[in-house]
């Protein structure tokens, strides 16, 4: 018998550099064929113009102003009288009978507590406001 010594076989050899560089073209040819363009309006609408319209919200009745201040005051209505907490909620629940669709709007001062927020927003709640909103600024105006 006649036995063949057989060569050991290496594994064959992965070339990095190659891969890499197929992986750069790909990704060059992706960054190309992107665009990077803001979404433009499918529509362009130039709508009609009247003397006689109004802003939206103008026909609807104004919300009720609640504002807290830097130390906790709190302050109701268009005339910013100074109630307490247990007045604001009699207050609300007045105002709420009157009117059912009552909508709130908080104007809170940064510093405000957020204990008297809570209870404003609780007060609200039992009142049964279904709006309740809050006054911010844009950002960077003074």
């Amino acid at each position: 018998m006649r036995f063949f010594l057989r060569k050991k076989r290496q594994p064959p050899a992965i070339i990095i550099v190659a891969l890499i560089d197929v992986l750069i073209v790909v990704l060059i040819f992706l960054l190309v064929t992107t665009t990077f363009k803001k979404p433009q309006p499918a529509l362009k609408l130039a709508l009609p113009e009247s003397s006689q319209a109004t802003k939206t919200g103008a026909s609807e009745a104004p919300p009720l102003v609640v504002i807290i201040e830097e130390d906790g005051a709190l302050h109701l209505g268009p005339d910013a009288k100074l109630v307490t907490a247990d007045r604001l909620k009699t207050e609300l629940i007045a105002e709420a009978e009157k009117n059912p669709q009552l909508k709130l709007t908080l104007s809170a001062d940064k510093k405000a507590p957020f204990g008297q927020i809570v209870k404003v927003m609780d007060a609200a709640k039992e009142a049964k406001v279904k709006t309740i909103s809050a006054f911010t600024k844009q950002a960077g105006s003074p």
